[in-house]
C-alpha cells in the first residue's frame, strides 16, 4: 500500500476522538491537506491549532464548521472544498434511548447525524481518481445492547448504505468501520460511574482485555483509504468483544 502523499482528506468529526486521530494519522502519512469539519467552531479551531503545532508532516491543515443536519450547509462545504481524495465520516451525537419508552420524534433524530449525514455527503462530495468514502458504525449492530434498539438500527443502516454506495458510486470505494467501545470524549456525558461500568465490562469480556484507543481505531480508516482493492466492506474494530 502506498501512503497518502499529496492527497486531500476531509474528515467529518475530525475535531475530536477517532476523527482527530485519523487526522493525525493522515498528516503523519504525508497527506497534502487535511480538512477537519465539525459543528463546534471552538473545537474546530482548537483541533487545527493542535495539529499545526504538532508538526506531524509537510501537509497543511484546515478547519470547517458545519451542521451535519443541514443539507444546504453540507452541500456548500463540499462545493467549496472541491475534489478530494478521501472523505471520512466519524460524526455522531450522544445516543441513549430506552425502548419502547421513546417518542417517535426522538427516535427519528437518531438517524439525522449518523445516517442522513453520510447520505448527503455521498450525494454531494466530488472525488479524485482512486478516491474513497469511509463511514462509522458500531459493534452493537452484531451484539445488540438492551434498550438501544433505535440507535442500533441507525448504525446498521450505515453499513447497508456503505455496501450499496460501493455499487452506486463506483469506482469510488465505500467502506465502514464498525467500532467497539473506544475511549473518547463521547463517553463523558454519561458520567464517570456509567463510563467505568461499561469500560470494566468490556475489559473483562473482550479478548484483548482493554477498551480501544482512538489511535488504534484510526488505523482501520487509514487502511481503508490506502488499500485500493477493498470496497463495500465493514471492518470490525472491537477488541474481539463480538466474538464472545
Amino acid at each position: 500500500m502506498v501512503n497518502l502523499s499529496g492527497q486531500t482528506i476531509l474528515i467529518f468529526g475530525g475535531s475530536s476522538g477517532v476523527g482527530y486521530s485519523v487526522a493525525v494519522g493522515c498528516l503523519k502519512d504525508q497527506a497534502k491537506l487535511v480538512i477537519v469539519a465539525s459543528s463546534n467552531p471552538q473545537r474546530v479551531e482548537n483541533a487545527v491549532k493542535k495539529l499545526v503545532d504538532a508538526k506531524l508532516g509537510p501537509g497543511q491543515v484546515s478547519g470547517r464548521t458545519v451542521n451535519a443536519k443541514d443539507e444546504e450547509a453540507l452541500k456548500a462545504l463540499l462545493e467549496e472544498v472541491g475534489q478530494v481524495d478521501h472523505v471520512v465520516w466519524t460524526s455522531g451525537d450522544p445516543l441513549a434511548f430506552t425502548f419502547p419508552d421513546v417518542t417517535m420524534e426522538v427516535a427519528k433524530s437518531a438517524f439525522e447525524v449518523r445516517f442522513w449525514g453520510p447520505v448527503m455527503v455521498a450525494k454531494y462530495a466530488k472525488f479524485k481518481p482512486n478516491g474513497s468514502l469511509t463511514f462509522t458504525s458500531s459493534s452493537t449492530v452484531t451484539k445488540p445492547t438492551k434498550a438501544f434498539t433505535i440507535p442500533n438500527c441507525a448504525v446498521g443502516a450505515v453499513e447497508t448504505l456503505g455496501r450499496s454506495l460501493a455499487i452506486d458510486l463506483a469506482p469510488v470505494r465505500v467502506n465502514s468501520v464498525r467500532l467497539g467501545v473506544i475511549d473518547t470524549e463521547l463517553w463523558e456525558w454519561q458520567g464517570p460511574e456509567v463510563k467505568k461500568y461499561i469500560f470494566d465490562l468490556i475489559t473483562s469480556h473482550a479478548p484483548v482485555g482493554h477498551v480501544g484507543s482512538p489511535e488504534a481505531a484510526a488505523e482501520a480508516y487509514m487502511f481503508l483509504m490506502r488499500c485500493d482493492f477493498i470496497t463495500g466492506q465493514t471492518i470490525p474494530v472491537d477488541g474481539g468483544y463480538t466474538c464472545v
